[in-house]
């Protein structure tokens, strides 16, 4: 993967899709989230997804966990069926909590003989408490104590490539952007191959980070995470669980519209798309879209972007 250039371009932004249309590659390159699935209806709601993303060739797609390893034995299904019924490179989720180092590598090792060569490594986030609100992370004293950990294990069993998650506007309990830096720079000492971000809508915050990270001398790519907003209110949720900024001029755009979906969809569309030629202007040609299992929104911000099915790429679903 090219790394994008730490010098910022001053000019005008290119429409959408301009400039990975002129490349060698002809187009950027994208990565889809996905979640294990809950009911026999959100799992035909997952396949549905997946087989309308399927050609658009991504480089990966990636599977979540549930706080607390909730969602252990459905993520592995999911991981498992994507490797069997598609041609597609599933990057599974894993984390530490709740779980000894003998059951976490034990995970790893299956992943391995399963045909998994992508893993997401994360500390994880605890279970919620009663009141449905995320506890306190401690530690296990027989388990790995963060991601860090976890990376060097996953690195230690079998040479995966090994993903990790960066916060571009700082996570949650950290103190500082700087100490972010540093626990990134020790999981790229670990083993750690690529990053992806949380989602953000900061576009200057979120160059402001890779430009302190590339400073830092580390050189991993760091992938943008795209999140297509369609449910404002849900969105401000998630932010305030990831302190993800919302900025003001975001939510003037869904105001009044919690009863015209429509509109919403197509709002979220093109904020999407203009934030990605905004990021292409600075030179990265990496998106990662997290899908909520929902295809309709990334597949069209994907056309938009000079992304097209590649009949001949393998990477459809199986029939």
């Amino acid at each position: 993967m090219t790394l994008p250039p730490a010098r910022r371009v001053i000019g005008p932004v290119a429409r959408a899709g301009e400039r990975g249309q002129s490349q060698a590659g002809g187009r950027p390159r994208v990565s889809f989230e996905f979640f294990p699935p809950k009911t026999p209806a959100m799992e035909e709601s997952l396949w549905q997804a997946i087989t309308r993303l399927a050609p658009l060739d991504p480089a990966f797609v990636s599977v979540t966990y549930g706080a607390g390893g909730s969602t252990r034995e459905r993520t592995h299904r999911t991981v498992k069926r994507i490797l069997d019924e598609t041609h597609l490179k599933p990057a599974a989720h894993l984390t530490c909590v709740g779980a000894s180092r003998d059951e976490v590598d034990e995970v790893i090792r299956e992943y391995w003989q399963t045909g998994v060569r992508h893993i997401v490594s994360l500390r994880g986030d605890p279970p919620p408490t009663e009141g449905g609100i995320g506890g306190v992370y401690v530690p296990r004293a027989d388990g790995y104590a963060n991601a860090t950990e976890l990376t060097q294990a996953v690195r230690g069993i079998a040479p995966f490539e090994v993903l990790v998650g960066v916060y571009p506007e700082k996570h949650p309990e950290s103190p500082s952007i700087q100490h972010d830096i540093e626990v990134l720079k020790a999981k790229v000492d670990a083993g750690a191959t690529l990053a992806i971000s949380q989602f953000f809508f900061d576009i200057d915050a979120f160059l402001r980070f890779v430009d302190q990270v590339r400073a830092a001398g580390i050189t991993i790519p760091i992938l943008p995470g795209i999140m297509p907003v369609t449910n404002f209110n849900g969105l401000k949720k998630m932010s305030v669980a990831c302190q993800t900024a919302v900025p003001t001029w975001l939510a003037n755009l869904f105001e009044g519209l919690d009863n015209d979906a429509d509109t919403r969809r197509l709002i979220a569309c093109s904020v999407a798309a203009e934030m990605c030629a905004k990021l292409q202007e600075q030179g990265f040609e990496d998106f990662h879209f997290y899908t909520l299992n929902r295809a309709d929104l990334v597949y069209a911000i994907c056309r938009v972007l000079g992304v097209r099915e590649r009949e001949t790429a393998g990477s459809e679903v199986a029939a």
